[in-house]
Protein backbone atom coordinates (compact mmCIF):
# COMPACT_ATOMS: atom_id res chain seq x y z
CA UNK A 1 0.00 0.00 0.00
CA UNK A 2 2.85 2.43 0.96
CA UNK A 3 3.85 1.93 -2.74
CA UNK A 4 1.15 2.43 -4.45
CA UNK A 5 0.23 5.83 -3.01
CA UNK A 6 3.42 7.64 -3.98
CA UNK A 7 2.66 6.60 -7.63
CA UNK A 8 -0.73 7.58 -7.66
CA UNK A 9 0.31 11.05 -6.69
CA UNK A 10 2.96 11.52 -9.48
CA UNK A 11 0.78 10.59 -12.32
CA UNK A 12 -1.26 13.72 -12.75
CA UNK A 13 2.02 15.65 -13.22
CA UNK A 14 3.21 13.20 -15.63
CA UNK A 15 -0.51 13.38 -17.66
CA UNK A 16 -0.63 16.92 -17.93
CA UNK A 17 2.70 17.48 -19.60
CA UNK A 18 1.74 14.74 -21.68
CA UNK A 19 -1.46 16.40 -22.77
CA UNK A 20 0.09 19.77 -23.49
CA UNK A 21 2.77 17.56 -25.96
CA UNK A 22 -0.48 15.60 -27.43
CA UNK A 23 -2.69 19.31 -27.82
CA UNK A 24 0.45 20.85 -29.68
CA UNK A 25 0.90 18.13 -31.64
CA UNK A 26 -2.53 17.64 -32.60
CA UNK A 27 -2.27 21.85 -33.70
CA UNK A 28 0.79 20.89 -36.02
CA UNK A 29 -1.32 18.21 -37.59
CA UNK A 30 -4.23 20.47 -38.30
CA UNK A 31 -1.78 23.14 -39.69
CA UNK A 32 0.55 21.03 -42.05
CA UNK A 33 -2.82 18.97 -43.43
CA UNK A 34 -5.62 21.71 -43.29
CA UNK A 35 -4.71 25.11 -42.80
CA UNK A 36 -1.55 25.30 -44.65
CA UNK A 37 -3.11 23.97 -47.78
CA UNK A 38 -6.32 26.15 -47.97
CA UNK A 39 -3.95 29.01 -47.67
CA UNK A 40 -1.86 28.16 -50.76
CA UNK A 41 -5.28 27.46 -52.81
CA UNK A 42 -6.50 30.84 -51.87
CA UNK A 43 -3.22 32.39 -52.50
CA UNK A 44 -3.80 30.66 -55.58
CA UNK A 45 -6.72 31.71 -56.44
CA UNK A 46 -6.03 34.96 -55.83
CA UNK A 47 -3.25 35.08 -58.16
CA UNK A 48 -5.49 33.74 -61.25
CA UNK A 49 -7.83 36.71 -60.51
CA UNK A 50 -5.18 38.79 -60.48
CA UNK A 51 -4.49 37.22 -64.14
CA UNK A 52 -7.57 37.76 -65.63
CA UNK A 53 -7.44 38.82 -69.31
CA UNK A 54 -10.18 39.77 -72.06
CA UNK A 55 -11.46 36.85 -74.44
CA UNK A 56 -10.29 34.36 -71.75
CA UNK A 57 -12.81 31.90 -71.38
CA UNK A 58 -13.90 31.15 -67.38
CA UNK A 59 -16.37 29.38 -65.94
CA UNK A 60 -17.82 31.22 -62.55
CA UNK A 61 -19.08 29.97 -58.98
CA UNK A 62 -22.81 29.48 -60.21
CA UNK A 63 -21.52 27.63 -63.14
CA UNK A 64 -21.97 30.03 -66.38
CA UNK A 65 -19.31 29.78 -68.43
CA UNK A 66 -18.48 32.92 -70.14
CA UNK A 67 -15.82 35.06 -72.78
CA UNK A 68 -14.24 37.86 -70.56
CA UNK A 69 -15.28 41.03 -72.67
CA UNK A 70 -14.16 43.96 -69.95
CA UNK A 71 -12.36 44.40 -66.72
CA UNK A 72 -13.19 46.70 -64.06
CA UNK A 73 -12.06 47.50 -60.54
CA UNK A 74 -14.05 44.87 -58.77
CA UNK A 75 -16.14 43.49 -61.40
CA UNK A 76 -15.78 41.77 -64.85
CA UNK A 77 -18.41 41.59 -67.74
CA UNK A 78 -18.72 38.04 -69.56
CA UNK A 79 -20.20 37.51 -72.79
CA UNK A 80 -22.48 34.06 -72.36
CA UNK A 81 -24.13 34.05 -75.48
CA UNK A 82 -23.89 36.08 -78.87
CA UNK A 83 -24.51 39.31 -77.74
CA UNK A 84 -25.90 38.64 -73.95
CA UNK A 85 -23.36 40.17 -71.68
CA UNK A 86 -23.67 40.00 -67.74
CA UNK A 87 -21.81 42.05 -65.07
CA UNK A 88 -20.33 40.07 -62.11
CA UNK A 89 -18.10 40.25 -59.39
CA UNK A 90 -14.57 39.74 -60.10
CA UNK A 91 -14.54 37.40 -56.77
CA UNK A 92 -17.22 35.50 -57.96
CA UNK A 93 -14.96 33.91 -60.99
CA UNK A 94 -14.04 30.37 -60.35
CA UNK A 95 -11.88 29.09 -63.04
CA UNK A 96 -10.21 29.01 -65.79
CA UNK A 97 -12.63 26.98 -68.23
CA UNK A 98 -9.90 25.52 -70.36
CA UNK A 99 -8.01 24.40 -67.21
CA UNK A 100 -11.14 22.91 -65.74
CA UNK A 101 -13.08 21.35 -68.12
CA UNK A 102 -9.53 18.99 -69.06
CA UNK A 103 -10.56 15.58 -68.48
CA UNK A 104 -7.65 14.01 -65.80
CA UNK A 105 -5.43 11.45 -67.39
Amino acid sequence: MNLVTPMLQAAPAQNGSLLWIMLIGMFVIMYFFMIRPQNKKQKQIANFRKSLQVNQKVITAGGIHGIIKEINDDSVVLEIANNVKITIDKNSIFADAAAATQQPK
